[in-house]
């Protein structure tokens, strides 16, 4: 049974680009916000960017709506918009009205909002509160704002209820509320001897013995989803924290779904570490990127260089390429013997040979314990300053001219 707490949170996916409501209330909505906004140019962009798909998942709760916009900066805005609430008092004024009107309450049973209804739920003069992290203060609402409120009438196009969640109630309280007040309306103008329900007991409906067959699983999605926007609130966790936390376990999820075998199995806290950090996007660190190395950095006692470089070696091949990077081995004669000749034959050599390593200049390959060479690179006068370079062949000629993009990346300490 879904608790009041959770009837009163509801995330929306990100909706695909374009679209527009055509519902009379959703259109009343963005006709509401466009005669309180202070700024049609803003206006604008922002109907812009909600048609082009910047607007994130969005996550409703009582009096707010908040999601992630994304703008021109490599980070997304953080956007929310409040809306005030209705009293204890309101509420039961509004469900009184519903209950005792037939045509309203089989409007909203239907998913339509009753005109009658229109002026007390739709926003009035100064009820929409602007909250954006972007640097545009000046006559609110900035276009990540108004991108935000452009998405909500598309919400509301499809689920009305969205509004009476916005005014401080979710849709099972509701409609719980409405089937109480209704029953008491129709007890009222019907005497209750007259009133015949049709069904069996629960009772004589589980005496049967013999229970339907579960529903065939849903398949498995092809990769990973992302997770819905987290609110600020006063005192909770750091919203960019939670969505690090929830997109690492949707991986992980996959993984047991996919292949049965946990990516968290064995690993201790540095391999841990690096496998998060690899997670992060590897062509330049965001800020929240910098700030998730800093903490991994700290809390294993290495360097964000030292974890950055071991990041690069997580993505050539998990624990196994990381291992190659860390821990040198003496691999016996075979394919370590025949790598240099068939360097030389390829016109790339002369290599060194030390231990499972092959050195030229600037240039390195690692022979794995999967029998995998590692493409390395350091910069020139950097002697000891290897860094992956590559996916890794079966081939060492292959995996020295390989065209996978260099990962060296230095994070700010």
């Amino acid at each position: 049974m879904i608790s009041a707490r959770e009837d009163r949170r509801r995330t929306f996916d990100r909706l695909p680009a374009g679209g527009a409501p055509t519902s009379w209330w959703g259109l009343a909505w963005l006709a509401a916000l466009e005669e309180r906004a202070q700024d049609g140019a803003r206006l604008e962009r922002g109907r812009a960017y909600a048609d082009e798909g910047h607007v994130d998942a969005v996550t409703l709760t009582p009096g707010r709506i908040v999601a992630y916009v994304r703008g021109s900066r490599p980070r997304p805005y953080r956007t929310s918009v409040a809306l005030g609430t209705f009293s204890d008092e309101q509420w039961s004024e509004f469900l009184a009205a519903v209950a005792a009107d037939p045509a309203q309450l089989a409007a909203l049973l239907e998913r339509e909002v009753p005109r009658g209804l229109a002026g007390a739920l739709l926003p009035g003069r100064g009820d929409l509160i602007p909250n954006c992290s972007c640097p545009d203060f000046a006559r609110p609402p900035c276009k990540h704002a108004a991108a935000l409120c452009f998405l909500l009438a598309r919400l509301l196009d499809s689920d009305p209820f969205v509004l009476l969640l916005l005014r401080g109630r979710g849709e099972r309280e509701v409609l719980a509320e409405l089937g109480r007040r209704s029953a008491r309306h129709e007890a009222r103008e019907r005497p209750a001897a007259a009133v015949e329900l049709p069904g069996v007991s629960a009772r004589a409906a589980l005496a049967a013995g013999v229970l339907p067959p579960l529903p065939e699983p849903l398949p498995v999605p092809v990769a990973p989803g992302h997770p819905a926007a987290c609110p600020q609130e006063p005192g909770a966790p750091d919203p960019l924290a939670l969505d690090q936390l929830a997109t690492d376990a949707a991986v992980r999820a996959h993984a047991l779904l996919t292949s049965g075998q946990d990516p968290l199995a064995g690993l201790g806290l540095w391999q841990d570490a690096v496998r998060l950090a690899a997670g992060q996007p590897t062509s330049g660190l965001t800020g929240a990127a910098r700030a998730l190395y800093r903490d991994l950095a700290a809390a294993t006692g290495r360097s964000t260089t030292e974890l950055a470089c071991a990041a690069a070696a997580w993505r050539q091949g998990g624990p196994v390429a990381l291992a190659v990077l860390e821990e040198p081995w003496d691999p016996p004669a075979g394919p370590f013997d025949r790598a240099r000749p068939a360097l030389l034959a390829a016109g790339r050599g002369p290599f060194r040979p030390h231990r499972n390593r092959l050195t030229s200049a600037g240039r390195q390959l690692r022979l794995g314990r999967d029998g995998l060479w590692y493409p390395y690179e350091s910069a020139p006068g950097e002697v000891e300053d290897w860094w992956p370079a590559g996916p890794p062949a079966a081939d060492p000629v292959l995996a020295l001219t390989g065209d996978g993009p260099s990962e060296r990346a230095y994070p700010i300490e």
